[in-house]
Formats: structure tokens, C-alpha cells, sequence
């Protein structure tokens, strides 16, 4: 990790940190904290050598609504994705959003927001569980990089919840993210109307709530207001993202 600058400084990325790991690799965290420099999440201008602007958790967002938008119309920009933005973003980065999207293969997040190389930390888990893994990975994204916008992206049709609605037996390691599913499904079980589709909403505002509940490092972060945590359903037939609340 040749130069990734540290966004909170030592002493506070401790403080968030509080007394257990933050799940990340040792390693990576001890190069950012000892480079004493900080870092900002990055605006969609070309990265010049010089430090970025913040982007806000509303222009972020504002970013990527756009970016469906132009996805949804047939518009997209395909924007930083030259050779020049390759050179640029091998340097350092500066992602303006944080993704926790399924890792189903019809969402990519950089297609259907339409951004580039460096524009988004994307973390994709099979029902977008904000699994130990998936936590440790976003608070590097927003302590580390200086992401102040996650969107907790879950779509139609979702497999996983489809499999955590019926509870079958699965094979393998399958049934394991299939169990962080559950709680949500369980919340809607008895509401009216459709199970799978009440079911996708409610686990992406379960998953939500999860990551600012469980993670002392995006709790500290919201609470300082330097973090928004957002949910959206994808719908694989028209492209369009829909925020949930």
C-alpha cells in the first residue's frame, strides 16, 4: 500500500477504535496511521497531485443518484476511466462513497452509478451482509480513505433472501450469510403483501442499522456527522436505484 494517507490521524482512529481490532490487516493499518498526513474523500475532478475536496455525505450521494440516472436513460459518462486516471489513482485514493452491495453478478456498483477507477469502495457479500468482514472493510473505506456516504445496495429477486424466507437446509458455507438474513426476514414474516420483496427492504435496513450499531469506528463517524449510512433497492429490470427509508 504505497501511499494511502490516514483520515482521522493516530490518536483518533484509536479513540474510535476503542479496545478491540477494527478487522483489517494489521499490516495496512499501521503504514496509514504512521504517515501522519490526512486524507479526504475524493470529488469527481481529476486527482493533480494535490490534496482533494471532501465530499458530503449529501453530494455523494447527489453523485450517485446522478450516475444511476445517466445509467437508467442510456446516458452514462463512463467517466475516470482513461489511462491518465489509471496513472493518477496507482498513486493514492480517495473514494466519495462506500459500497455494501450483493455480490450478485447484474450489480456492479461503478456500472450502474455510472463512476470510474478510484470513485467508489465497493464491498460485495452474497444478500449484501455487513458480515465481521464486510464491517472491517467499510470502516477502512471511511476512517482510512475518508468515504463519507455508505449505501447498503440490495436489488430484486435477491437469492439469498429468497433461501432465508424458506429456510431449507443449504450445502456447504452457503447457510452461513443465509443466517444473517433471517433476523430481517423475521421482522416482516407477518406483514401483508409480497415476503420476498418485504423481505429484501427489510434486510437492507437491517444490514444498515447493523454496521452503525455494531461498529464502534462508523458509530463514532456518524455521530460526529462525518458519516451517513443509506439503504437502496436495485431493480435488475429497469436499472433504477430507490432509496429506502
Amino acid at each position: 500500500m504505497s501511499k494511502i494517507n490516514g483520515f482521522v490521524g493516530r490518536r483518533n482512529f484509536l479513540k474510535l477504535a476503542g479496545v478491540g481490532g477494527v478487522g483489517i490487516g494489521a499490516s495496512a493499518i499501521g503504514n496509514v496511521l504512521l504517515s501522519g498526513e490526512s486524507a479526504v474523500a475524493q470529488t469527481p475532478a481529476t486527482v493533480t497531485g494535490e490534496k482533494p475536496q471532501p465530499v458530503n455525505p449529501q453530494e455523494a450521494l447527489a453523485l450517485l443518484l446522478e450516475g444511476n440516472k445517466r445509467f437508467v436513460d442510456g446516458k452514462r459518462l463512463n467517466p475516470h476511466q482513461s489511462k491518465l486516471r489509471l496513472q493518477e489513482t496507482a498513486v493514492a485514493q480517495y473514494p466519495f462513497a462506500a459500497i455494501l452491495g450483493c455480490a450478485d453478478s447484474r450489480v456492479p456498483a461503478e456500472i450502474v452509478f455510472d463512476q470510474g477507477l478510484g470513485d467508489l469502495f465497493v464491498v460485495r457479500v452474497a444478500g449484501n451482509v455487513a458480515s465481521q468482514t464486510a464491517i472491517g472493510s467499510l470502516e477502512f473505506a471511511t476512517a482510512v480513505l475518508g468515504a463519507q456516504l455508505i449505501v447498503v445496495l440490495g436489488h430484486a429477486r435477491c437469492g439469498a433472501v429468497i433461501a432465508a424466507t424458506k429456510g431449507d437446509p443449504l450445502p456447504g458455507r452457503i447457510g452461513v450469510f443465509v443466517e444473517e438474513i433471517k433476523p430481517a426476514v423475521e421482522r416482516v414474516r407477518n406483514k401483508t403483501g409480497s415476503l420476498e420483496e418485504n423481505s429484501i427492504i427489510a434486510n437492507v435496513q437491517y444490514q444498515a442499522e447493523k454496521l452503525g450499531e455494531s461498529s464502534t469506528i462508523l458509530g463514532g463517524l456518524i455521530k460526529d456527522s462525518k458519516l451517513k449510512i443509506v439503504g437502496g433497492r436495485y431493480d435488475l429490470a429497469s436499472g433504477k436505484v430507490t432509496l429506502l427509508t
